[in-house]
């Protein structure tokens, strides 16, 4: 899973979910979490599809641009890098 989809799946910004991250860096080896490439970013979210309610197309390109901008490279996570951020991250959807 990707950080932005996780942080949103914690209700927190992406921004905090990967502060969690650097702040416990030892926790997340190579085979729990990595960054993708600039080729690997492209090429995936050229492949997002993003629903949008109402006409306006530019909604559709700000929803877009809320998750992650095509410059800034997103953290993926493994199912072990998932169980691992559970367990460090503090959020009120996390402690229900």
């Amino acid at each position: 899973m990707l950080d932005f989809d996780l942080a949103a799946l914690y209700e927190v910004e992406t921004r905090i979910f990967n502060q969690t991250v650097k702040r416990n860096v030892e926790s997340f080896p190579e085979d729990f979490m990595f960054q993708l490439t600039r080729d690997e970013w492209q090429k995936m979210s050229s492949q997002f599809v993003i629903t949008y309610s109402g006409n306006d197309k530019n909604q559709q390109s700000k929803s877009f641009r809320k998750y992650r901008s095509k410059s800034y490279l997103p953290f993926a996570f493994t199912k072990h890098g998932v169980t691992m951020q559970a367990s460090v991250l503090k959020s009120p959807k996390r402690e229900k």
